[in-house]
Order: structure tokens, then C-alpha cells, then sequence
């Protein structure tokens, strides 16, 4: 059974329950998505948990009914005279929308009719396990200016075991949210008062980006890479030659007022490493130019789609571009695969799923160039023995594309990595390099990111590791604990001795029991604690507790350095 048809078939039916229910009820959209389905309703009142009780049973009452999903295909003016006598005005406004001349509708019961293109199941009965998970706030068509409407989520399975395992997997996303595990590891805030979708990274969680970042800088040296610094905003005349202010207009702020002229706080990088390969002339001798930044944009998100770190206003790009001629583009993609899935590899990712997409319908080039350019990126997926799948007229009107979506620990997918070509940027900005025969060429231009924005993929660790990072990564990775006073001195020692060797640890000063330090360095999940008394300082030693393996006894201060700093060279 399709499961998208399975729960955009339930989510009519729990539209057909909350007529049942509050027939004064208006109704908006109810469309499946990703892992169950949603509906929007416009009700005085707010729902409740009680309701919602009372919701899945009518539903099952629907179900239980074995109602057929009736279409019919009607004139256009009928259907808008239909809803309009039943002051459904969300679906006049969506009628309104569509050119067609004829429309379909769907019937269920003695009175249940919606708006919708299909396909359904046969009938309700045919609906297996479901439910509703949560109900949230939502404005009509994403826009803050239209109104708040309530939005009912559920989801839809065809069998019972295979919906408890998926709530037993949503209470694990409840416990590792990212959002909950930033404030409880004081890794990071976001103050609404001060800047809705502005991240504000605290110590610890500056630490771990600075740990990335600095493997990213490293890696990327050893990748021929050159790094690169551009400002984060340039004259508003950039980015319409860009294209940015009329294919993005929506996602970028508002020019401002610099001297008589038009700025534009950055929501792209690719403009600026664009001006600095057109600083000077280039030569096929100097194919590839390999571009990379960590460059922070800005775009404008809706206040109603953001969310924690996955979906912000200001965020810091793992971004590169790399400028090559058709000869070698084949090649540079491999390379980037091959770099991608060791970058995601050593952050503990190793199952993904592989889009590659396609010459949409509006596109710029011609067909040989699309022709030419999927072929390199479907010979290279071929050649590092990748399976993927195509997606048809999915590719970007520049160009076709690869996206890479990791799964993480409770088998969710994140889209993170992608590799593009693009035909538009270099011929927008006249781009161009002295080939061998002496001609002035076009290059090809290939965007690219491995990690995708530092934000989101911060956002997907914390959740894959629950907040516990391997030792590479974790912002404190020794918790040092004397017993007693008299035992600071000693490790105050320890930490200068650690710290000498670049392992991050810290001391727990406190007047405090030892085992409630203890059971806050768990709490933190730090890697290790290292417990400290007399006769440790007699010794020389230290009491080690691992988070992953337990109690591991008294170790020399020198036996300890080692093995910690074999987990992090290894990244275990």
C-alpha cells in the first residue's frame, strides 16, 4: 500500500471527524507529508488534548463505517458555488488559484465533501493504524499576514507494529530534540525578544563549532582548496546581476540606504568568490580554482517556519565553489564525492540516500550542456559505486544536482550534502579562462557543500548523538572532581597537565557532595570524569569513569593522556 496515499486518505477522514464534531469548523489543507499527514482548521476554539481523544475516536467511527472515497469531476463554478454556501472560504480562495476549468472533489459519508486532486484508497475502511500526534499553530498559506489557523498532525500506517515502532522512534526524537538538549548542555540560545532565528552560541557550544570548523579548515588544505573572505554585503546592483533579487527576492532583507545607494546583507556566497576569481585573468594552467569559506548569510525566513538550529535567519555556510572546464568536471566531482563521504563519515554517518535531479522544465543552457553535465554527475556516482536515484526535473534551473540526505541514529534522513553545476553564474558574470588553443572560454562552475549550513548539521548531531559527542568532539572532554578541598591543588595539576596536551577539561570546584558532581557531569555528558582524592594525589594517578565504558579504575596521568588521545586522533 502507498503509505502517501494511505495518510492523505486519513487526513480527509479526520477533517470528515472534526465536521462531525464542530460542524461551524472552516477547512483549509490537508496534505500528507513526509512521516504522517496534517490538516488545518480554522475553530474559535483551541483544541485540546481531550479533543483530540475524541477526534481519533470519531475517526475510527469513520473507519469503522467503510465509507467509500466517492470523485467526481465538476465545472469550476459549481464547486465554488458548493463551498461557497458552506462558508468553506479557505477552499473558495484555493479554487481561485487553480486555471482549470473543471475540478474534483472527493465524498465520504452523507455529507463530507473536500476539494482535492486524489488519489484516495477505496474507502475508509481500507485506512489501517493511525494517530494524532499534536496540534500547532499555522498561518494560512505560510504568511504571517493571513490568518492563524490550527494544525492537526498525525500519521498513518498499514499495519499497527509498524505505527508503534514509529511512535516509539518519535518519543527517541522527543529525548534527543535539539532544542531541549542545547539549553539543558548550555550549548546555545536563541533570544526571541532580541532576534527570532539569530543564534547565540555559549562557550561549550562555540567550542564544538570551533572544533568542526577547524577539521573542516584542515581537511579542506589537504583538498587543494584555497580559503576566501568576502564581506557580508555588497551593492544591491551585485545581486540582481546575480539573479539572487529575482529568483530570491522573498528570502532576502530589504536593501538599505548606504551613501545615496542600495546594500544588501548577503543571503549567497557564491557572488563574492565569484568577483574574486574575475579579479584577474585565468588560464586553463590554473583549472581548477577551488574556492572555500565558511561564509555566514542571512535570509528571510518566516517567523512560523523556524526552528531551533534547522531552520534559521543567520547561519554560517560550509560553502565552496570550484571553477573548471568540461574536461575535468567529471573528475572534480568524483573528488568532492570522495571528500563529502569522508567528511560525513568522521562526524559517524555512514548510511545515506543519493538524489540525482534532473533538467527541470524552466531552465537556462542549452540541452547538450544539461546532457553533458548529468552525465559527469552520473558517471561519478557510477565510479565511486554510489547507488542513487534519479529525480526527475528536480535539478536547479542552473543546472542538474547531487543531494546527499545522511540518516541518523533513529533512522531519520537530513538533507545536507549537495553538489551542483551551474551554467548560469559564469555566463551572468562573463566568467572566463584562456584555453590551450588560445580561445577565451566559459568555465563551468560546480556549487557545493559537504556538511550543508554549520547550524542545521550542529542541529543533526545533537539529536544523532542524544547530546553525548564522541571525545573529538565534545566541548569539555575530561570532567575533573577532587573529593575533598584539599584535593584542588591536585586538580588544578591535572588540568594543566591536560591542557598542555589539548585535551579540554575543567574542574568541579563546588561545595558539593561527590556523587552529585558525579551525577552532573552524567547529566552534561561528558566523556570522561576523572576523580581525584588523596590517594590519587599520592599516586600520581586518576579514578577514570567513561561515559561509554564505565568504571575504568585508577590509570597514570601519562596512561590517561594516551588513551584519550587515541579515541580523538581515531575519531572514535
Amino acid at each position: 500500500m502507498d503509505l502517501s496515499t494511505l495518510r492523505h486518505s486519513c487526513s480527509h477522514v479526520l477533517a470528515e471527524a472534526v465536521k462531525e464534531l464542530w460542524p461551524g469548523t472552516r477547512l483549509g489543507i490537508g496534505p500528507s507529508i513526509e512521516d504522517g499527514f496534517y490538516y488545518d482548521f480554522d475553530k474559535a476554539e483551541p483544541f485540546t488534548e481531550a479533543d483530540l481523544t475524541h477526534i481519533e475516536e470519531k475517526m475510527r467511527e469513520i473507519i469503522g463505517r467503510d465509507e467509500p472515497f466517492v470523485r467526481e469531476e465538476l465545472p469550476k463554478p459549481d464547486v465554488v458555488a458548493l463551498f461557497d454556501r458552506a462558508k468553506e472560504r479557505y477552499k473558495v480562495a484555493l479554487l481561485g488559484e487553480i486555471p482549470d476549468a473543471t475540478v474534483s472533489v472527493y465524498r465520504t459519508g452523507s455529507s463530507f465533501v473536500d476539494l482535492c486532486r486524489g488519489p484516495h484508497l477505496p474507502s475508509t475502511g481500507k485506512i489501517g493504524a493511525f494517530k494524532l500526534l499534536s496540534v500547532a499553530g499555522a498561518y494560512w498559506k505560510g504568511d504571517e499576514k493571513n490568518p492563524m489557523l490550527q494544525r492537526i498532525y498525525g500519521t498513518a500506517f498499514d499495519s499497527r507494529e509498524a505505527l508503534e515502532k514509529h511512535l516509539v522512534m518519535l518519543e527517541e526524537a522527543k529525548a534527543r530534540d535539539h532544542r531541549k538538549l542545547g539549553r539543558e548542555l548550555g550549548l546555545f540560545s536563541i533570544e526571541e525578544e532580541w532576534g527570532p532565528g539569530l543564534v547565540f552560541w555559549h562557550p561549550k557550544g562555540a567550542m564544538l563549532r570551533k572544533v568542526i570548523e577547524d577539521f573542516w579548515r584542515e581537511e579542506h588544505l589537504k583538498n587543494g582548496y584555497e580559503f576566501v573572505n568576502i564581506p557580508h554585503l555588497g551593492r544591491a546592483a551585485l545581486w540582481k546581476t546575480s539573479g539572487h533579487l529575482d529568483f530570491y527576492r522573498d528570502y532576502m532583507y530589504a536593501p538599505m540606504d548606504v551613501e545615496k545607494d542600495k546594500y544588501i546583507v548577503k543571503p549567497m556566497n557564491c557572488p563574492g568568490h565569484i568577483l574574486i576569481y574575475k579579479s584577474q585573468t585565468r588560464s586553463y594552467r590554473d583549472l581548477p580554482v577551488r574556492f572555500a569559506e565558511l561564509g555566514t548569510v542571512y535570509r528571510y525566513e518566516k517567523s512560523g517556519v523556524l526552528h531551533g538550529l534547522m531552520r534559521v535567519r543567520g547561519f554560517t555556510q560550509d560553502d565552496a565553489h570550484i571553477f573548471c572546464d568540461a574536461a575535468r568536471l567529471e573528475e572534480e566531482i568524483v573528488g568532492v564525492l570522495r571528500f563529502t563521504f569522508f567528511m560525513l563519515g568522521a562526524f559517524g554517518f555512514r548510511s545515506y540516500d543519493i538524489y540525482l535531479s534532473t533538467m527541470p522544465e524552466k531552465h537556462v543552457g542549452g540541452d547538450e550542456m544539461w546532457k553533458m553535465a548529468t552525465a559527469a554527475l552520473e558517471n561519478a556516482l557510477k565510479k565511486e559505486g554510489r547507488p542513487f536515484a534519479v529525480d526527475p526535473g528536480e535539478g536547479v534551473f542552473y543546472g542538474p544536482k547531487i543531494d546527499i540526505k545522511i540518516k541518523d541514529a533513529i533512522g531519520r534522513t537530513w538533507q545536507c550534502s549537495t553538489i551542483q553545476v551551474d551554467f548560469n553564474l559564469p555566463e551572468r558574470f562573463s566568467l572566463e579562462y584562456v584555453a590551450a588553443d588560445g580561445s577565451v572560454r566559459p568555465p563551468i562552475m560546480i556549487h557545493r557543500a559537504l556538511l550543508g549550513s554549520l547550524e542545521r548539521f550542529l542541529g543533526v548531531l545533537i539529536e544523532h548523538y542524544a547530546g553525548a559527542f564522541p571525545v573529538w568532539l565534545a566541548p569539555i572532554q575530561a570532567v575533573i572532581i577532587p573529593i575533598s578541598e584539599k584535593n584542588l591543588g591536585y586538580a588544578r595539576e591535572v588540568k594543566e597537565l591536560l591542557s598542555g596536551a589539548r585535551v579540554r577539561a575543567c574542574i568541579d570546584a563546588r561545595n558539593e557532595k561527590m556523587q552529585k558532581k558525579i551525577r552532573d557531569a552524567e547529566v552534561q555528558k561528558a566523556p570522561y570524569m576523572l576523580i581525584v582524592g588523596q590517594r590519587e594525589q599520592d599516586a600520581g594517578t586518576v579514578s577514570v569513569r567513561s561515559k561509554a565504558k564505565g568504571d575504568l579504575g585508577s590509570m597514570g596521568r601519562e596512561a590517561f593522556l594516551e588513551t584519550i588521545a587515541r579515541e580523538v586522533r581515531e575519531r572514535a
